[in-house]
């Protein structure tokens, strides 16, 4: 997901809402208002919520429910209730399809489970901090080669991070302290070459976007060290899905705002409920109906049919196949010639 090169403030007739950039950077607020509670934790509760939450934001199925499945959900939504995005991307939907069945079902006959992890939690961390960065490149106009290199700093610091967290269990003293080592060697990196890249961006408000990015990376390493681990997940997910849902609704909002043509608004239209929260309304919902009751569902349905309990086909089958359609996906459908980006317009 990208902005468009052109920062307008007049959009077409038809388009009804445009994306804030001022905005978009508002939500990297999420930042220090966790350093705030970090520290508020740390000096007056007795590091209470450090001892008490989960190593993930994944272990609470609220947190899933509100921020993890319903953003994965809203780009399926989006994308298969129009019937034009849908024959127009057919093809690669099925290639991927099959792609994802042969990795992950052939494959997990002899490719390790590390890395099976490895490569999604690379792909994960890739997904979340691109659209970040593909956000900001209009605003920040870096040059290519300074902008891949930013990203892939800051993609491989994420990745080492998020590996450090999610296996530290499985990891030694030493593999530990490479971790830590590792990431903080590329944190200081993404600083520092941070600190070049401003002779680039010409404008102040660039410089807090550049920025933003770069604190967005690094406080998850300063989670990660202070072992709020729940905080170095939380900061990165909030951003990126608050980010994604802006796009979403825009879209689907000047899409439809005139005549409802799919079947989603369809309801929503007979219904009379605002078109800028069916999107959210849906995804959500749904997310509450998968994680809550899917997998006991399919479980008793597969001892009534089959005689055997068939455990977590929705939160690991479904939706994860689901979600890596999703890293998939986004990679291309907001490119600048997508049919997506008819919908969208940006503003200051």
């Amino acid at each position: 997901m990208s902005a468009s090169h052109t920062i307008s403030n007049s959009l077409p007739d038809e388009l009804k809402l445009s994306i804030s950039f001022k905005w978009l950077l508002g939500l990297y607020a999420i930042i220090p208002l966790c350093l705030a509670l970090q520290l508020i934790d740390m000096s007056l509760w007795q590091s209470y919520l450090q001892s008490h939450l989960p190593s993930s934001p994944n272990h609470f199925i609220v947190f899933q429910i509100l921020f993890g499945t319903p953003h994965i959900l809203a780009s399926t939504l989006l994308l298969t209730s129009h019937n034009d995005y849908l024959k127009k991307y057919s093809r690669k939907l099925l290639i991927m399809t099959l792609a994802i069945a042969i990795v992950f079902g052939f494959g997990s006959l002899f490719i390790p489970y590390k890395a099976f992890y490895v490569l999604v939690a690379g792909w994960t961390v890739y997904h979340v901090i691109k659209q970040q960065h593909g956000v900001a490149r209009s605003v920040c106009q870096l040059p290519n080669w300074a902008f891949y290199l930013l990203l892939w700093l800051s993609v491989s610091a994420g990745l080492i991070i998020y590996i450090g967290i999610f296996l530290k269990n499985s990891l030694d003293v030493q593999q530990i302290l490479w971790i830590k080592q590792s990431a903080g060697l590329l944190c200081i990196c993404v600083t520092l070459f941070g600190f070049y890249c401003q002779r680039y961006v010409d404008s102040l408000f660039g410089k807090c976007f550049l920025w933003a990015n770069i604190f967005l990376v690094f406080s998850s390493f300063y989670f990660y060290l202070q072992q709020y681990y729940f905080l170095a997940i939380l900061v990165p997910r909030l951003v990126h899905d608050a980010t994604a849902y802006t796009f979403y609704v825009t879209h689907d909002y000047n899409r439809h705002h005139n005549i409802p043509n799919n079947w989603m608004y369809g309801i929503a239209a007979r219904c009379h409920i605002p078109f800028l929260i069916v999107l959210p309304l849906s995804s959500f919902a749904l997310a509450f109906v998968l994680q809550a009751y899917g997998d006991g569902f399919i479980s008793q349905l597969s001892e009534f049919f089959f005689g055997t309990r068939i455990n977590k086909v929705i939160t690991l089958g479904l939706l994860g196949y689901l979600a890596l359609m999703h890293y998939y996906t986004e990679a291309f459908t907001w490119k600048n010639d997508s049919p997506y980006r008819r919908y969208i317009g940006f503003s200051k």
